[in-house]
């Protein structure tokens, strides 16, 4: 595990593997029951194709939870990121039983058979310098709002589901290209590489450990990534080194905004931001000044609120 910002109280875990787990209905009761007794909260996904999730806890409780998943002869050598933070990134603890660990929309895309080249985090720009490569961010709109890699494509998507009618739609400009693609921890570009290396393209290559392991390797003075990740937990972001970032969640559209989104005149604390002002209405507005209110109230008697939980 690497020493950053390891002084504070939380560990979390970024998790996953593609992986024959035929025999996954079987681990929800024990992966539920250790990670409630070890006071880890988090959400685990579990499918035939393998094990995704993002968990925190303390140190010694999220060792004793890698310790029982590399137990597992089919999840062992998964991908595995560390970071830490300074309050419980989570409300509850959620092991769920999926059809797929990703939904992409595609059927029979299995990374097992044919994916991306994997590229370090050390030789990563490298290869997002050369001018024959064409750099392409899988992520969310609302994702790449806050961070991205200099130069990158953004596709502009909602979902996941709409990054392969992207690919179609732009097949022509891809020909002839390297195609490096990333993620946030990497597990999004193994469906997304294996889906475009079956429309026939040979030089494919995505960043190994996701954008994650590029901060936590790759020194900032060095770094090609402008801005911060976001990641789907309560720190919303997180910069360089892998520290807590400082965007923060629009609490009426859920999106995350920078600082600079908080000097807009679209913006008000809990009603509004520049990504949602225009998409709601004057009533909407209206009612969400008024939970911000008994918010504010409920936080000046002393109760803890959870905002759009």
């Amino acid at each position: 595990m690497t020493d950053h910002s390891s002084n504070l109280p939380f560990t979390v875990a970024a998790l996953y593997r593609f992986a024959r787990l035929d025999h996954y209905q079987s681990l929800q009761e024990p992966l539920a029951k250790l990670c409630c007794g070890q006071g880890i909260k988090g959400t685990l996904l579990l499918a035939a194709e393998g094990i995704n999730g993002t968990v925190a806890g303390s140190a010694a409780a999220i060792k004793k939870l890698v310790d029982f998943l590399e137990a597992e002869p089919a999840i062992a050598g998964m991908e595995l990121k560390y970071s830490f933070a300074s309050e419980m990134p989570f409300k509850r603890m959620k092991v769920r039983l999926k059809k797929e660990i990703v939904t992409m929309g595609v059927e029979d895309i299995d990374p097992l058979q044919s994916v991306g080249t994997y590229v370090p985090a050390k030789d990563w720009n490298a290869l997002i310098s050369d001018p024959d490569t064409i750099l392409i961010d899988t992520r969310n709109d609302y994702e790449t709002a806050i961070g991205t890699f200099a130069g990158a494509v953004d596709p502009q998507t909602k979902t996941f589901r709409e990054f392969p009618q992207w690919v179609e739609n732009h097949r022509d400009e891809l020909e002839g290209k390297k195609i490096a693609m990333f993620c946030t921890g990497g597990i999004r570009c193994e469906k997304a590489t294996a889906f475009v290396k079956g429309l026939g393209f040979d030089d494919v290559f995505h960043l190994k450990g996701g954008i994650l392991k590029y901060l936590e390797d790759v020194p900032a003075e060095e770094s090609r990534w402008e801005g911060e990740c976001f990641v789907f937990d309560e720190r919303v972001s997180v910069g360089h080194g892998l520290i807590e970032g400082e965007a923060e969640l629009c609490h009426a559209c859920r999106n995350p905004i920078a600082p600079e989104d908080k000097l807009s005149p679209l913006f008000e604390d809990g009603v509004s931001c520049p990504n949602c002002y225009h998409e709601r209405t004057d009533e909407d507005r209206a009612r969400f000044a008024e939970r911000q209110k008994q918010v504010r109230l409920a936080r000046e008697r002393g109760e803890k609120q959870h905002i759009g939980s």
